[in-house]
């Protein structure tokens, strides 16, 4: 089932299109998975947005505590680095936030919260590492 959010097409489009990524859960250990992910991703010339409940600035860009508090324009993609317990709300908030896609990571996988996402028109990729669908693509 999880294949159903894994399209090659939305995943390109995602990696190659999109403009500016909200990584939830993102804080200043650079020993964590989502730092890793989003130091790749600013590195490809992607705008990255922290969002922590500490609402720190990470990777030289301002924090928020949600996404709700985030400025436009538009998050074209949220990557939930939040536990699949967690991940529900965080889509929940994405669609609310007006994000255009949301990417739940490697072992993140909540399907109810994916298929709502992608009901709100959303597109959808879960259970992918963006680092390895970038490197299948080089």
């Amino acid at each position: 089932m999880r294949d159903e959010f894994a399209d090659d097409g939305v995943i390109g489009r995602l990696l190659e299109k999109s403009e500016v990524w909200a990584f939830v859960g993102l804080s200043g250990d650079p020993g964590r998975e989502v730092h890793r992910q989003a130091r790749l991703l600013q590195g490809r010339g992607k705008r990255i947005v922290p969002v922590h409940p500490d609402g720190a600035a990470v990777l030289g860009e301002r924090g928020y505590a949600s996404l709700a508090e985030v400025p436009g324009p538009p998050i074209d993609v949220v990557g939930v680095y939040r536990r699949s317990e967690f991940a529900g709300g965080v889509v929940d908030e994405a669609v609310a936030a007006g994000a255009r896609a949301v990417w739940l990571p490697l072992g993140v996988v909540d399907e109810e919260a994916a298929r709502r996402a992608r009901d709100a028109g959303l597109d959808v990729v879960m259970d992918r590492c963006p680092a390895i669908e970038w490197a299948r693509r080089a």
